[in-house]
């Protein structure tokens, strides 16, 4: 039973880097934002490797001073190491642009969150945790709010001009709507958990992100060194290889890491300090991110692949996207399909250059071999890694990839 109905101007559903995000840019601009985050904070949350581009976005959320002066590692580079054990040279961000925005982090991610939360709160967004949205109303097919129940306050009706949807890949609005399209290529999952004391580069190597392939090319680990002493150690490889006829997620680990020296070699000195986890099949998209009066931001969008750490990017640049345009929306009285999903095709276009990176990677590309043959698109694919994929010249790499691919069939 409702207890109170009252409006804002934007409910944001959600409080994780996309929710956070669009919120934030909203209040900054004197919108009146309310925030329904169904946990406290902070939570356990896996995607702890930003790329240099989030930078941007950072900046303006006002959150540069507050990253600086974390504990966060600092992150200047990312190192591919081949299933021979053949380590290429890093791919430092710093020697494409030479600006602070090279150096990114590795983040614990309940810590991250809980920052950019708590950011919004400063910035005058008003923010609900431990508060439940329960339904989203419609009227005809145009939002108009939200029921939630709220440990506060009990259940409320919230009235609203937009309805931001950012509550991941559980979204009400995705559901609803039968929008969730599966990645017909990008049938992952993902096994991993945390060691203590295992093995680390030093000096501006310290904080890189490795990718190392398993010997036999089924699968491939990450491995991203946090603070505390942790290191995120995960595998991923096709749902059906990780998870039929395989024992449990630690024997499938174990396994894996057998086939990964390089990965095994490291790890071996320190020791487990968590559990297990994984996810399964997470590679979708929505088959479009807005309609009247509402908009879907972040992993309630879609999510990509974890291979080269752009989960937390997309997230915020979706963010940014959305806000801008519900605050033009908003001045011109417009709330409709069309203007709070205009930024849907430009990020899709980046979206998909990042997709098609990450479908080359699984289909044998290897980047030194690329680099050697198009020396000139060196820059080119160290701005994909860093997320720069919002420009359409970069097109012209995958041109040269697919000139490399007729050239590798004729040998």
């Amino acid at each position: 039973m409702v207890k109170s109905t009252s409006s804002a101007n934007v409910v944001v559903i959600g409080g994780g880097p996309a929710g956070a995000t669009v919120a934030t840019l909203l209040a900054q601009q004197g919108v009146r934002v309310e925030l329904f985050e169904r946990e406290r904070f902070p939570r356990f949350h896996i995607g702890e490797s930003l790329i240099p581009e989030t930078y941007w976005v950072l900046k303006r959320l006002k959150m540069l001073d507050k990253m600086k002066a974390s504990h966060f590692v600092k992150k200047h580079s990312v190192q591919f190491v081949s299933a021979s054990g053949r380590e290429s040279t890093p791919f430092y961000f710093h020697d494409n642009k030479p600006h602070e925005c090279s150096q990114t982090w590795q983040v614990l991610r309940s810590e991250f969150d809980q920052m950019l939360l708590q950011n919004a709160s400063e910035q005058g967004v008003q923010v609900r945790q431990g508060a439940r949205v329960l339904d989203v109303l419609f009227e005809g097919d145009r939002a108009v709010g939200v029921d939630v129940v709220d440990e506060e306050c009990g259940n409320r009706r919230v009235l609203a001009d937009v309805v931001v949807d950012a509550s991941g890949q559980s979204s009400m609005i995705i559901n609803r709507f039968g929008l969730r399209v599966p990645d017909p290529l990008l049938n992952k999952g993902a096994i991993w958990t945390y060691f203590e004391g295992a093995y680390r580069d030093v000096g501006q190597d310290e904080g890189a992100t490795l990718v190392l392939q398993t010997q036999d090319r089924q699968g491939w680990f990450w491995y991203i060194p946090q603070h505390d002493n942790r290191i995120s150690v995960g595998v991923v490889g096709d749902f059906g290889y990780l998870f039929k006829n395989r024992g449990d997620h630690e024997t499938t680990f174990n396994e894996e890491l057998d086939r990964c020296p390089s990965v095994k070699k490291r790890v071996t000195i320190g020791r487990r300090a968590s559990r297990f986890y994984a996810t399964k099949d997470y590679t979708y998209r929505a088959s479009r991110a807005a309609g009247d009066g509402w908009v879907l931001v972040g992993d309630a969008f879609g999510f990509l692949d974890p291979l080269y750490s752009s989960g937390v990017l997309l997230a915020l640049k979706s963010g940014e996207l959305a806000a801008d345009s519900i605050v033009e929306g908003l001045a011109r009285g417009d709330t409709s399909r069309a203007q709070l999903g205009k930024w849907e095709e430009g990020y899709v276009r980046g979206m998909n250059r990042m997709r098609r990176l990450v479908c080359e990677y699984y289909d044998g590309f290897s980047f030194g071999r690329f680099v050697r043959r198009f020396p000139h698109h060196k820059g080119a694919v160290t701005d994909l890694l860093v997320g720069d994929l919002f420009k359409d010249e970069l097109d012209s790499v995958f041109d040269s990839i697919d000139i490399m691919r007729e050239e590798l069939k004729q040998v």
